[in-house]
């Protein structure tokens, strides 16, 4: 009888067995955020650049075609960060990360740890809100936190960035470390993030890695040579370096098969070689183009993530936020607009529901784009079939049924979007000519963050 009864056990469950093994688990996430990093600094992209780490991360992951930033810094970061678009949360250009606190938004950190997770951040959160002490930290819900170019200043008692590179000033976990000059930036918080992981090993955790590199002025990096080297090419190469570093330092914890790598760029390329297969990409950071907002984007989780897979479907950074929620097995947040749409599908091999377009912002200017045509908020439309080495102007009064087909749908969209934003008023239309002074004389200011 005994016998009978577990042989009966064994045929009921085991069919649950197999359903649970089938399911991964939560897997520990990672985003690495690169500054500065569009598609011609990578050679998975068609870059003459080479970064064998990122190509193997693609070659064993899925890799993104057509992910879209904003064109600078902050407005990328609090997308990725809090889901939603510039206009909802006041970060629609650099200089305007203090409109998002911890009051206004829920920081994805937040909703990861209520999943169960540990949280770090380490690298650049300058452009949001002040993260300065422990209790700043878990407001955002960041248990740990390494942060570039915070320090005080002894004549007026405020914080300001400094050294990017060598000896730069970090907030540790709310200590100030002065710089030391002998110390690589970039080395000390990836032994921050190494720290951090072999801590928290035991239990889920996500790491928020939004690295100062490879944003300029470039320095030599430790493995430069030569009296004159190529800095452009050797700051890739060392941060292609970093992130092999990583995943070596997750196989030696066995951490590999259980870890989400992302990694994304914020914003297009400045300087380099701005190419992609030998062809110059048309625009860069700052501008509302491919090369301005077009990124660089690969998911990789051996073993779930579909290993070589070149992915079309059309991306936001706000799309992170519900991709790692659902991943993690957590709730999203209630009473909250959220902008993004999940990737979980795609990053497991499904089809998914893929955008029909995507929406990009800086300031009061703004488009829309879909897999073929591209409409911006004066009217302006353009055939992106030879994109991103040039978007091809359509006039209003063309013929061809298909690009009127797609401007009267890209229309309603942005309409759409525009009737949403609380400004509406200055996005609805050209902003004067009287206004682009003003613009470049801030120029340099925000490319220096």
């Amino acid at each position: 009888m005994k016998l009978f009864l577990s042989l009966l056990t064994f045929v009921l469950l085991a069919p649950l067995a197999v359903l649970h093994a089938a399911e991964p688990s939560k897997p520990n996430i990672i985003l690495i955020l690169a500054d500065d990093f569009g598609l011609p600094d990578i050679g998975c992209y068609g870059s003459a650049y080479k970064t064998p780490n990122l190509d193997a991360l693609a070659a064993g992951g899925t890799r993104f075609e057509y992910c879209f930033a904003a064109p600078l810094c902050a407005p990328s970061r609090a997308m990725c960060m809090f889901g939603r678009y510039g206009f909802r949360t006041g970060v629609t250009d650099n200089g305007l990360g203090a409109a998002a606190t911890p009051n206004s938004e829920v920081c994805i950190a937040k909703v990861l740890k209520q999943a169960g997770y540990a949280t770090a951040v380490a690298g650049k959160w300058s452009d949001l809100e002040y993260l300065v002490t422990k209790e700043d930290a878990a407001k955002w819900g960041f248990d740990e936190f390494m942060i570039w170019g915070e320090r005080w200043e002894e004549e007026n008692g405020k914080l300001s960035g400094r050294a990017r590179y060598w000896g730069p000033d970090y907030n540790d976990n709310g200590k100030i470390l002065s710089g030391d000059k002998k110390k690589f930036g970039p080395d000390l918080l990836h032994d921050f993030v190494v720290d951090f992981i072999r801590q928290r090993r035991d239990q889920p955790f996500f790491v928020y890695y939004p690295t100062p590199m490879i944003h300029y002025k470039l320095q030599r990096t430790p493995d430069s040579t030569g009296e004159k080297p190529d800095l452009h090419a050797d700051n890739i190469a060392y941060l292609d370096k970093l992130v092999g570093q990583l995943v070596t330092e997750l196989d030696s914890l066995k951490l590999r098969e259980n870890t989400m790598i992302v990694f994304v760029g914020d914003n297009g390329s400045t300087k380099g070689a701005h190419t992609v297969h030998g062809r110059p990409v048309h625009g860069k950071k700052g501008e509302l183009n491919e090369g301005g907002c077009r990124v660089p984007l690969i998911f990789n989780w051996p073993g779930s993530t579909p290993a070589g897979r070149v992915s079309k479907d059309l991306v936001r950074l706000t799309d992170f936020f519900p991709t790692f929620t659902t991943l993690a097995g957590g709730n999203l947040p209630t009473g909250v607009t959220l902008d993004g749409h999940s990737l979980a599908p795609q990053a497991l091999g499904q089809p998914g529901q893929p955008r029909e377009w995507v929406y990009v912002q800086l300031r009061s200017d703004c488009y829309v784009r879909d897999a073929r045509w591209k409409l911006t908020h004066t009217g302006d439309f353009f055939d992106m079939k030879d994109a991103p080495w040039q978007e091809i102007p359509v006039t209003t009064d063309a013929t061809d049924a298909e690009a009127k087909t797609a401007r009267d749908k890209l229309k309603t969209a942005l309409h759409g979007m525009i009737a949403q934003d609380p400004n509406k008023d200055a996005a609805a239309k050209p902003a004067p000519a009287t206004a682009e002074q003003p613009a470049k004389k801030k120029k340099k200011k925000e490319q220096a963050r």
